[in-house]
């Protein structure tokens, strides 16, 4: 299962290989086509060339978005560089208004702990692209789409793009209910050339990132990059290391002065060791820095049968407290091939094809099920693998005061998620089964259920930009969208299922006119208004047996029912915000609103290893929300950013379960706070620089009735580094320290992640790292 599917995406990535044969078969574009280089042996970098990032002069994060009808905020790689190597890219992203990123490590890189909510929509409810590719909700076990850290490495992001209200017409996304985040991949440099990069830190972090740019190797500007990093750090509790091997190549070839063939390529293999996660009756009685028992397989076994050693009958599940072992390993390949051409007369026209392959393998060794051998303990292992291929295509004309935009995106995507059992031995008998490795199939003592699901998914755009005057410019367009998904059982043991047949079958969502309108008006040369109105879909998400989704209902004749009624979750998104633009102050203030409409509800019952989740439509759910957010730029080099956000998101009904009335009406959504409050002091000055971070957060309910909350938190970090420049055949030899955690605050960092029941305390919590220190060398040449 492992590599199915993955020579079909290699093959689609291939022309990457033969990019020095193009590059002598590429003929030498005429004197006269070119302008002149007054620098020796450069090249001149024709209009084809894709344009680099505009400079940004004031900071790097550009919150502000000046000239957008929509909200829009930018970071730039720059700031990118200022975290510690490796940091994902969502978690700098943290650092805007209303962004919410919850991550157990201090990397942002354990993948099951990471979850980012923009304005109260969390991360299913939001649209992600790298350059053209659709990144789906970026789910962990990529039923509809990849985590953005698997896609690509940090340094080779050029800049990121955030809508925090709504995403335009044009991303290819199935679930942008709300706003939207475009990662853009730097190009290969003009210049041959290369970087190498060396962090080390606590917890034995060792990070190793090289790149090497080929440079232009002809007059047309032919050029590749081709970058590794590799990756080990040990988690800040409990044992085991989290393992991290990335590959990242790029190919830009012009042709001519109007069109530029841009190929990419992406290989990412991940091992992760779990934490375990938490109760708040946990946390309060074992403590924070509780853990898994590995790699002690006697505790795990003794606790299996009963005798408990290190306090786990003083909570309210002993049972639970810890497991022997969990993790998840990843592997992934992605290929993508654009083609941008000048039509002329105003009319440009671009079309990327991509293909991704993803396999996984998630374990659990817990005492829920024995193995045949009689050992109290086994290994539940999810196996799942799925292929993408897709096609986006837009094409823009600018006419006299118009900007005339459509496109089309198709996509095909394949997945298979399957579960089985794996034999543990018996005490001081033989090896238990290792948490790195992908387990043979055949191997499995028992298969649990199988399914494979299809879905195939059209959406169109069009939309226009009229500039009414030269300071007021209005966007008005649509989108149509069309998803159907079918499942398929591959396996089913009614002895574990209960049922003879799975339910199968298929669902479409579809909305034929999905409008948006908005514009912004430039008052004066410093003060500008906007405001943005939308509508968006999400289509239906899908995963296994008792998995919480649609299609993981166990009763065929309800899932027939579901078929006839189901409704996919719709928002209408309102938004309307004041920019301001002085030499000394940037600022922004903005009001939004938000109404859903079938919101369906996931409620996790039962133990996180022998849990069942419903899926339950509760009508509409109400968000308010504002954001306060200015930087001073201060003399000497120094600038203050601070920004303030209040989210008010209630459900509109009540609803009814089996049990009686659910009464949630009024009640705040679970996992996201209600107030932030960020800052960020830096200084620049030559070749150094330095910033503090403050990020507060206010309490995040677990439950839906708002019982059980992870009480605020204020994180401080800090960062320095200094560029000494040119050494020898070295440029830009630079030193950074990191201090994650500077204060060495104890707090809960994640909500959620193991899902939100109805009432009450749930092993669904995940406390922060403590104070870290990382160190970076790095140099180009």
């Amino acid at each position: 299962m492992r590599f199915r599917g993955f020579r079909t995406v290699l093959f689609a990535s291939v022309a990457l290989v033969p990019c020095a044969a193009i590059a002598a078969m590429q003929p030498v574009a005429p004197q006269s086509a070119r302008k002149a280089d007054t620098r020796k042996g450069a090249v001149k970098p024709s209009a084809s060339m894709p344009k680099r990032a505009a400079a940004i002069t004031t900071e790097d994060i550009q919150v502000f978005g000046g000239g957008s009808t929509r909200q829009m905020a930018t970071i730039s790689s720059s700031e990118l560089r200022r975290s510690v190597p490796g940091t994902s890219a969502m978690k700098v992203l943290a650092r805007l208004p209303s962004v919410n990123f919850m991550s157990a490590d201090p990397f942002g890189a354990y993948e099951w702990s990471t979850r980012i909510t923009v304005r109260g929509f969390a991360q299913d409810q939001l649209g992600f692209t790298l350059d053209d590719i659709p990144l789906g909700p970026m789910e962990y076990d990529t039923e509809r789409g990849i985590n953005v850290n698997r896609t690509v490495l940090s340094e080779n992001i050029r800049s990121t793009t955030v809508s925090q209200g709504a995403g335009s017409v044009e991303v290819p996304s199935l679930s942008n209910l709300g706003g939207t985040m475009q990662f853009y991949t730097a190009d290969p440099s003009l210049k041959p050339g290369g970087t190498v990069q060396q962090t080390f830190g606590s917890n034995d972090t060792f990070r190793t990132f090289a790149r090497v740019d080929s440079g232009a190797l002809n007059g047309s500007g032919t050029r590749f990059f081709l970058s590794y990093a590799h990756s080990t750090l040990d988690k800040w509790k409990g044992a085991g290391s989290n393992l991290y091997d990335q590959i990242n190549a790029k190919l830009v070839q012009p042709f001519g002065d109007h069109t530029t063939w841009t190929t990419y390529f992406d290989w990412s293999d991940r091992k992760e060791i779990d934490y375990q996660d938490l109760s708040m009756n946990y946390i309060h009685i074992l403590g924070p820095n509780w853990d898994n028992y590995y790699p002690d397989y006697a505790a795990a076994y003794n606790a299996a049968l009963g005798t408990y050693t290190r306090g786990e009958n003083k909570t309210n599940d002993a049972l639970d407290a810890a497991y022997y072992a969990g993790s998840g390993l990843r592997q992934d390949f992605v290929g993508s091939t654009t083609l941008d051409t000048a039509l002329g007369h105003g009319m440009t026209w671009r079309t990327t094809a991509y293909a991704i392959a993803d396999a996984g393998f998630s374990t659990w060794v817990t005492p829920y099920t024995p193995s045949p051998n009689g050992a109290p303990l086994s290994m539940q292992g999810r196996d799942e693998g799925g292929q993408r291929y897709g096609l986006v295509s837009n094409f823009a004309w600018r006419y006299m005061r118009n900007d005339f935009h459509t496109g089309i995106w198709f996509e095909n995507n394949n997945y298979i998620q399957n579960r089985r059992l794996y034999q543990e031995p018996l005490l001081g008998q033989g090896q238990p089964l290792s948490p790195y490795v992908w387990q043979n199939t055949q191997n499995a003592f028992l298969d649990e259920w199988g399914y494979v699901f299809n879905t195939n998914t059209f959406q169109f755009h069009l939309y226009d930009t009229y500039r009414v005057l030269p300071n007021l410019q209005v966007n008005a367009g649509f989108k149509s969208l069309v998803s159907t998904t079918r499942s398929g059982i591959l396996f089913n043991n009614p002895a574990f299922t209960g049922q003879d047949t799975l339910p199968s079958g298929g669902l479409t969502a579809a909305a034929a006119f999905l409008p948006q309108v908005s514009a912004s008006w430039k008052v004066t040369s410093h003060d500008e208004l906007f405001f943005d109105v939308s509508k968006n879909m999400s289509t239906f998400s899908f995963s296994g047996w008792n998995q919480g989704s649609p299609f993981g209902i166990t009763d065929a004749n309800a899932f027939r029912q579901e078929q006839k009624s189901l409704k996919p979750q719709t928002a209408w998104v309102y938004e309307a915000g004041y920019r301001i633009h002085r030499r000394w102050f940037d600022g922004l203030l903005t009001g939004y609103r938000a109404n859903f409409s079938n919101r369906l509800l996931t409620i996790a019952q039962g133990s996180i290893i022998n849990s069942y989740a419903t899926v339950q439509n509760v009508g509409g759910v109400t968000m308010n929300g504002l954001e306060v957010s200015g930087t001073i730029h201060f003399p000497r080099h120094i600038s203050w950013y601070n920004s303030f956000s209040w989210n008010r998101a209630t459900y509109d009904n009540n609803y009814t379960t089996s049990s009686g009335v659910a009464q949630v009406r009024g009640k705040q959504a679970p996992n996201m706070p209600i107030l932030m409050w960020k800052s960020q002091i830096s200084y620049r000055y030559k070749g150094f620089s330095t910033d503090i971070d403050e990020n507060y957060e206010g309490h995040r309910y677990v439950d839906y009735m708002n019982t059980v909350a992870a009480p605020h938190y204020f994180i401080t970090n800090f960062g320095a580094s200094y560029d000494f420049g040119q050494l020898g055949a070295l440029r830009n030899l630079s030193l950074q320290l990191n201090i994650y955690n500077l204060l060495g605050q104890k707090w809960i960092a994640v909500v959620g992640e193991e899902g939100n029941p109805l009432q009450g305390d749930y092993q669904s919590f995940m406390p922060g790292a403590p104070r870290q220190f990382f160190g970076t060398i790095s140099a180009h040449f």
